[in-house]
């Protein structure tokens, strides 16, 4: 079962949330909160698996609570879930601990795909949010000859951050899943990263795409 806080401060927002969340077999909405102070301490208190964040709230916005999170110590996979289109948004909440990052148009299919996939340990982007992140809008200035990367293993760690799986990277380069899994391997290794989390992180925090 996957244990759900849901911050927003619109009631109306909340509850509908409430609402379909509940009719999920493995999803249980534990906490509701209206602002960033509010959602921090019931993730303290209700050690969710993942909080569904909005970025513009009252008190203290959703940057703030991510900041806060982090400074207490708190583990929890967190997917913004945002009505704010700004581009220079995204970069900044995934560099403060971000797993996601959607926009509140998102089917309601995609929704509950998406909080599975960032309990698994996944880092996820909505399609424009990662093009923001991985074309530089926003997003910190690529550093100069960051790492080794090849050209092809560039575009594998591109499609890492975008939430893609080894299959879909496969068909997306038009090249065996096996290849990809080679290339996957690459990245992490020049990287010094630990798994597919953490090199989609190193891609979004240093502008590589």
């Amino acid at each position: 079962m996957i244990r759900v806080v849901i911050a927003d401060d619109h009631p109306v927002v909340r509850q509908g949330l409430c609402t379909f969340l509940g009719l999920q077999d493995d999803i249980e909405v534990v906490g509701e909160a209206g602002d960033g102070a509010e959602a921090v301490e019931i993730v303290a208190v209700r050690a969710p698996d993942v909080l569904l964040l909005d970025l513009r709230m009252p008190v203290l916005d959703g940057l703030g609570a991510l900041e806060l999170l982090a400074e207490r110590g708190l583990a929890v996979r967190v997917l913004v879930l945002t009505s704010v289109s700004d581009r220079a948004d995204v970069a900044p909440a995934m560099r403060a601990g971000a797993a996601g990052f959607l926009y509140k148009d998102v089917d309601p299919g995609s929704l509950v795909q998406a909080i599975r996939a960032v309990a698994a340990g996944q880092v996820l982007l909505a399609p424009e949010a990662a093009r923001a992140v991985l074309d530089g809008g926003g997003g910190a200035p690529a550093t100069e000859n960051p790492s080794p990367l090849t050209e092809r293993e560039r575009e594998v760690l591109g499609l890492i951050a975008a939430g893609r799986s080894n299959r879909e990277i496969a068909r997306e380069l038009s090249v065996a899943e096996k290849t990809v899994k080679t290339h996957v391997s690459n990245v992490l290794m020049k990287l010094g990263v630990q798994d597919r989390t953490q090199a989609a992180l190193y891609a979004v925090r240093h502008g590589m795409g």
